[in-house]
């Protein structure tokens, strides 16, 4: 169950990053709206996985999986949304 809240969070982590996407470069969009949306939702579950995941396989606090699934996610999304931009420049 866990698992399932998991990705749903995320999806609407994605969600939020590629809505904040369209402020942040107005109007630098090379792969559309829906395509920020996807690529953003995208990057999040896929980061927010390997966080839940290998971050307590290393070793490292439950403490800190909970941070870095709070974190990674949203700057994953956005650093992959950036060079989507820079690579379609």
């Amino acid at each position: 169950m866990e698992i399932l809240i998991l990705i749903v969070v995320m999806i609407v982590v994605g969600l939020f990053v590629g809505w904040l996407a369209g402020f942040i470069w107005k109007d630098n969009r090379p792969i559309g709206v829906s395509g920020d949306y996807y690529a953003a939702v995208a990057a999040a579950v896929i980061v927010g996985l390997v966080d839940w995941f290998v971050i307590p396989a290393m070793g490292f606090s439950d403490t800190l999986k909970v941070i870095s699934v709070a974190l990674e996610p949203a700057i994953s999304a956005l650093l992959v949304l950036w060079l989507i931009r820079v690579a379609k420049r």
